[in-house]
Order: C-alpha cells, then sequence, then structure tokens
C-alpha cells in the first residue's frame, strides 16, 4: 500500500502534513484514495463479504417489505427501492383500504432508474412537495449520489414528466414552500452570498413561476454566521400568514410571523424554546426555566395557550407536562388539532394527545402500541389542513421486525404492515444491564444474543452521543443477520449527549463535557468484561457521524477496551471541524477551535491530533464518502493517513457515491454494511 508524503507543507495550518487530503477531487488525493480501497477490498472484501453481500441485498430488496406512506390529498405517496428498481419508485395508491391489502394497487408516477438512464445522472428521489388543493404539481428534490445537495424539478402528477420551463433551481442546499400553483418561498443557499458559513440557506425568497430564481426578491435573510433560516405557511388559518425561522445556532431559533412581504411580529418565547402551534393554539417547551407572568416553567416542561391570547400579550399557559427523574420528553407535534407528545419513562415509549377547547386540555394516552423497544409516532398527512387527526405508528424492538399500525383519534392502533423477519431470534434474549461511568453516573445499554455468558463472546457495540439525538434500541437486520444469528452479541449503549433522559442528559455532554459520552461508552466496554460476557479482545465498536468521533476517542482513550473499531463518516480533526462543509453549524455542540478557551478541551478529543506512535492501537476502518457534502471525507482521510504513517492497523474505504450514509441504494449499502463486518470480525478473530 503506498504511504502519503509525511513531510508537513508550509501553509498547512498547524503544521497538518495531511492537509492535501482535504481537496476532495485532487488527481493525488484521489490516487491515494484508490490505493486505499483496492488494499481494503481486497482484505476483507472477498469470500464471505461477497455472500454476505448478497444475503444483505436480498433482506433489503423484499418484496414484503413496509412501504411507508404519506397521505396528501387522501392519496398514499410512497419512495419504493427493490431488486428490479434499485432507485426507486415513486408511487401512489389511492386509498387506506386499498394499501392494507397484501398487493396493493400502485400506480407509478416516475421510476428514478429510468431517469437516471435517460439523463445520465446519478439521481436519487430525496423529497416531493406537493401543490395543496389541486395536489397536480410537485417539487422534487433530486441528489445527485446521495448529496445533502439537490436539485429542485416541477413535475407534473397527471402527465407523468416534468413541467417545460417550470420551476427550476441547480444542485444545491435547498428546498421550497407553495404558497399557491405559481409562487414558492425558496429556501436555498443557492445565488451569490445566499449561504451561511454552514453553507446552510441565509435567505427565503420569493420565487414566481417564469421568473429568475436568483434575481427573485428576498423576504427573509440572517446573517452569514448564522446557521440557516427556514420558513412555511400557516394553512390552517384563513389569512395564510407565513412564519420565518432565524436559526443562530443549533439550540436557538428566532421565529416570526409575517406575510409574502416578510416577518412583522417576532413571538416572545425564549430563543432556545421549541415552539410550535396549529389550529390557533400554541404549545411551548422550555429548553432553560422560563420566568414569565409571575411564574416559572422549567426544564422541559410543555405548556400550552390560545394562539390568539398570547399574540394579545396573554402569558397564562396551562402545563401539560412536567418531567420527573427518568421521564422525559423526546418530542412534540399537531395533527388535527392536538398535541401530540412523544415520551421515553424511563426508556419505554409513552404518548400523550392533548386536545385544547375553550381554554381548557382534555388529555389521552395512546394504548395498545408496544412499551418496549423503538415506537415511533407521526401525521399520517402531510398537510396540517388536510389532517382529521390520524397517525402513523412504527413499533419494533431488537428481535421483532417493524410493525406499522394507523391510530385514528382515540381509537386504538390498527396494524396495517408487518415487515418479516431478517435473521432467527432463535435462542436470543434481549436484557438490560447499567454501567457506572467516569463520574459515576449510572449508563443503561441493551444486550442481545444467548442467555448465557461464556466470557469470551463476539460482541458488536454500538453508539452515538450527542446533538439532542436518542438512541432506543430497534430492529437491526444487518446485525441480526451477519453477527447475531451466527452465534454473536449486540449492544447499544444510551450515551450521554442524546435525549434519552431530557435536556440534562444532553448537556451534561456538551462542549467541554463531550468527554463524559466518551466515558460512558468506554464503560459500557468495561463493564461487559466486568459481567464476564467478554472479553476487550473480542468487543467490535462502531459509530458514526458524531460516533465517529467517539470511536476515534476510543482509539486514542481507551484503546486497550476494544478489539477493532468501525469509524464511518467521521468528525475527527477538532481543529479544523468549523472550517469544513456544514462544520460551523455545529458549534455549539462541540466549541469553537478558534476560541483559545474552547481549544484546550477540544484539543482532547481531537484524536486526529492526540493519535501518537508507540501506542497499542486496535485495528481501525475508516470509512468516508466521496459525495458526503455534511461532514468532509478529509477528517477520515487524514486520520488514516496519519494513523499509517506510525505502523498502524489502520484501514481506509471511500465510496464514489453514498453522501452521508451506507449508500445511495440497497447494492451500495449491502455492500458496504457486508465489508465493514467482515472487517470486524476478522479483527476480533471470529471469522464466521
Amino acid at each position: 500500500m503506498s504511504r502519503p508524503d509525511p513531510r508537513p507543507t508550509l501553509d498547512a495550518p498547524d503544521e497538518d502534513p495531511y492537509l492535501w487530503l482535504e481537496d476532495i477531487e485532487d488527481p493525488r488525493a484521489l490516487e491515494w484514495v484508490e490505493a486505499q480501497n483496492t488494499a481494503t477490498l481486497k482484505l476483507f472484501g472477498q469470500g464471505q463479504t461477497a455472500a454476505d453481500r448478497d444475503l444483505l441485498k436480498a433482506i433489503f430488496d423484499r418484496p414484503d417489505n413496509i412501504p411507508y406512506p404519506t397521505r396528501v390529498g387522501g392519496q398514499l405517496f410512497n419512495l419504493w427501492q427493490d431488486a428490479g428498481n434499485q432507485r426507486g419508485l415513486w408511487r401512489t395508491c389511492s386509498t387506506l383500504e386499498g394499501f392494507r391489502r397484501e398487493a396493493p394497487a400502485w400506480d407509478v408516477l416516475l421510476d428514478l432508474d429510468v431517469l437516471a438512464r435517460q439523463e445520465n445522472e446519478d439521481w436519487i428521489l430525496t423529497n416531493t412537495s406537493i401543490v395543496p388543493g389541486t395536489h397536480d404539481r410537485a417539487i422534487l428534490s433530486l441528489s445527485r449520489g446521495g448529496a445533502d445537495a439537490v436539485v429542485l424539478r416541477e413535475f407534473d402528477i397527471a402527465k407523468r414528466d416534468f413541467v417545460p420551463n417550470g420551476f427550476h433551481l441547480p444542485e444545491g442546499h435547498s428546498s421550497s414552500v407553495w404558497l399557491d400553483r405559481d409562487t414558492l418561498l425558496l429556501i436555498s443557499a443557492v445565488g451569490p452570498d445566499m449561504a451561511t458559513t454552514s453553507g446552510y440557506p441565509r435567505t427565503v425568497r420569493l420565487w414566481r413561476r417564469g421568473s429568475d430564481p436568483l434575481s427573485a426578491p428576498v423576504i427573509f435573510e440572517t446573517r452569514p454566521d448564522s446557521v440557516y433560516v427556514y420558513a412555511g405557511v400557516d394553512r390552517d388559518s384563513s389569512q395564510q400568514p407565513l412564519w420565518f425561522v432565524d436559526k443562530p445556532g443549533i439550540i436557538d431559533s428566532n421565529v416570526w410571523i409575517g406575510d409574502r412581504m416578510g416577518p412583522k411580529t417576532r413571538l416572545d418565547v425564549p430563543s432556545d424554546a421549541w415552539l410550535s402551534w396549529q389550529r390557533g393554539w400554541l404549545a411551548v417547551k422550555p429548553r432553560t426555566p422560563w420566568n414569565i407572568a409571575d411564574k416559572t416553567y422549567g426544564t422541559d416542561a410543555v405548556i400550552g395557550i390560545s394562539f390568539a391570547a398570547f399574540l394579545a400579550g396573554d402569558r397564562r399557559f396551562t402545563t401539560l407536562f412536567e418531567p420527573r427523574g427518568r421521564r422525559a420528553l423526546q418530542s412534540f407535534f399537531w395533527c388535527g388539532g392536538r398535541l401530540v407528545l412523544s415520551i421515553l419513562d424511563d426508556l419505554k415509549p409513552v404518548f400523550e394527545v392533548f386536545s385544547p377547547a375553550d381554554g381548557a386540555w382534555s388529555r389521552e394516552c395512546v394504548t395498545g402500541l408496544p412499551d418496549l423497544g423503538t415506537v415511533y409516532v407521526w401525521p399520517f398527512d402531510r398537510e396540517s389542513e388536510e389532517s382529521n387527526g390520524d397517525l402513523l405508528a412504527s413499533a419494533q424492538d431488537p428481535l421483532t421486525p417493524p410493525s406499522l399500525f394507523v391510530v385514528e383519534p382515540s381509537a386504538a392502533p390498527v396494524l396495517l404492515k408487518q415487515a418479516p423477519h431478517a435473521f432467527d431470534p432463535t435462542g436470543l434474549v434481549t436484557t438490560r444491564h447499567e454501567a457506572v461511568s467516569s463520574d459515576g453516573t449510572r449508563v443503561p445499554y441493551v444486550q442481545v444474543g444467548p442467555p448465557t455468558e461464556t466470557g469470551d463472546a463476539p460482541v458488536h457495540l454500538y453508539g452515538y452521543g450527542g446533538f439532542n439525538i436518542s438512541l432506543p434500541p430497534f430492529y437491526n437486520p444487518t446485525v441480526g443477520k451477519l453477527w447475531l444469528e451466527r452465534g454473536g452479541t449486540s449492544v447499544i449503549a444510551h450515551l450521554r449527549g442524546g435525549r434519552e433522559f431530557g435536556n440534562d442528559w444532553h448537556e451534561a455532554a456538551r462542549r467541554e463535557g463531550r468527554r463524559l459520552a466518551h466515558d460512558d461508552f468506554a464503560a459500557v466496554a468495561a463493564d461487559l468484561v466486568r459481567r464476564g460476557v467478554t472479553r476487550a479482545g473480542r468487543i467490535a465498536a462502531e459509530g458514526g457521524s458524531n460516533g465517529g468521533l467517539l470511536i476515534a476517542n476510543m482509539l486514542t482513550r481507551y484503546p486497550d477496551r476494544f478489539g477493532a473499531l468501525l469509524c464511518s463518516v467521521p468528525v475527527i480533526d477538532m481543529r479544523r471541524y468549523a472550517k469544513l462543509l456544514i462544520g460551523a453549524a455545529c458549534i455549539d455542540e462541540y466549541g469553537d477551535p478558534d476560541k483559545p478557551e474552547d481549544w484546550q478541551f477540544l484539543a482532547q478529543m481531537s484524536a486526529y491530533h492526540v493519535a501518537s506512535p508507540g501506542k497499542h492501537y486496535p485495528p481501525i476502518l475508516l470509512v468516508t464518502s466521496r459525495r458526503d457534502d455534511r461532514v468532509h471525507p478529509g477528517h477520515a482521510r487524514k486520520m488514516a493517513a496519519k494513523l499509517q504513517a506510525m505502523s498502524y492497523e489502520a484501514h481506509f474505504y471511500e465510496p464514489a457515491t453514498g453522501g452521508h450514509s451506507s449508500g445511495k441504494d440497497h447494492s451500495e449499502q449491502a455492500a458496504l454494511m457486508a465489508l465493514e463486518l467482515s472487517f470486524l470480525r476478522r479483527a476480533i478473530g471470529w471469522e464466521r
């Protein structure tokens, strides 16, 4: 394998000798990438890996997988991928009753494989926005190779074709909202001075049919150093006001109500609060205690009020929810004029529904859904003004594949579809345990595997720990088929930095506290050994994105607790992360490396800088994607290059497509996942 030139370049900040690998399409960098890919495939991509790839692809392509629908104008829309339609079919089913059938009569609107061949483009459909009322036109978001950046194009649903001279916007970080058939709100970074330093939209423009989008009048904008803006229209109100949101950081939001001329009234709520309204009612969740009208509303409480009364100055909220212990709010949303709260009660999913009327709020619980594993609930209808209150719910646990339910108001859930088993769960059990972290905090984790401990179990350990994202135990066909079914054990760790136990759980591991999320993960690995499940050399740990930062820190801070590490689409170089792609958007979460006081703690978790020769690091595979326009491929490239130059066993793989994920279609996903698990199994001495 060829190695990069270790000599530092003169203009590299902090004497970074591998800065040249940040130039994504540079011929020298691509030559290095291709040499790495060839070496990695030669080591881990042969034999059983090819068979595993085919097993996974067959699972992903099964015709009886659940076709998750969205209802618009009474019709059900779905994007479907299978063996014959790798990029997918955008299709519709006319009624819910038709969808309930074992083989619904789908009407294909767009074949993405045909489109890609016709236009010689690597198209993936990532989003659709259908014009309200007539429901005969849509704005399609088309991604090249799975990138976040998209091309916007207007599609005629009745004619099954794109609209000649219709709305069309070149590639960029963009979205749009229909105001009427001939007018869009354009939220896009495309155009001069239209992007924030994070690369996201800085303005909202009023785009009229037939006009140049780059010349469309700006009706809302933020500072370049803000993260992004977005906007929408309140169709539940007869006046259909517009709303505008400025995100100066990940946590804070400033919200205005206005019209087609721009914002008029800023909503008087704390910038760090969550808020949402529908059909004349407003719900707010403070992130920090909010003192208003001689009353204090605590962190993660949910409070409600008449929206008209609030705009008139009334601040007499009704408290709808208050957290306690390990009972924490995960999210809330409106559906058909009812407020739905998603709660985890010591990791058990609970859903409460509040209906406001005449100043009072009635409460009911959604019953009949599983209370273990992962349960999600969301509005069935895309547009709030079309909703009758129906919900969709998906339930799963590590040994039970997903089920899809419809939940009508005040009715029990009704099963619509059940996914097939992807692996044989015979002899496997799910148990919950707690590890004690570095500061004494008890960190839960869920273990799946054989009921008896051998002290030598091959363990697949997964974690994330950041950005307020909870990680409930879920059904994983890949780990199930290629690990559990072959006698292994899998573990999901509920690290601080997530939201499993509310805002405090997230806040504890933000900025300088991020080391605690990493300590939590290492504590789980140690607890598996303490309990007699396994030994350190048999633990294969995996994480991606922010979880890639976690895994890189396991390499440099806790190398003796793991036998192998898989680090995918990772953030690693904490000195330069804020200068790469959307990195500046994450300063609230990680800290600002340009501030000396922040760099003091960031330097300790910047594995790219901490890595040093002469240690006993476990084997590591770093995976990224050339089309990842969220986390820069340079993080993984540079880390692999540095580790190899210090003679560590570090492998690297970078597909040309896939974006910030495991691949743009089932073929790519299956191939990459089979390769990754092949590496982990071989690295811990468990080739099955």
